[in-house]
């Protein structure tokens, strides 16, 4: 083997674990984000329907 490939991979396979979890961490925590982001967009879809309900029920009773 190249001698300095031999170099390279000496230096990047132990470290290997530790990029593995970095990586899984990054995408356990952008799966967290997202779960996140939609139940919010999900409460304020519910709270955008029950205020158009009530400016619906409100304009029924003025007219």
């Amino acid at each position: 083997m190249n001698p300095i490939l031999a170099d390279i991979y000496s230096t990047v396979v132990p470290s290997a674990p530790y990029i593995i979890a970095a990586y899984a961490l990054i995408w356990v925590a952008l799966l967290v984000y997202v779960v996140f982001v939609v139940k919010g967009l999900r409460k304020t879809e519910r709270e955008i329907a029950a205020l158009e309900a009530l400016i619906e029920g409100d304009r029924a009773l003025r007219e």
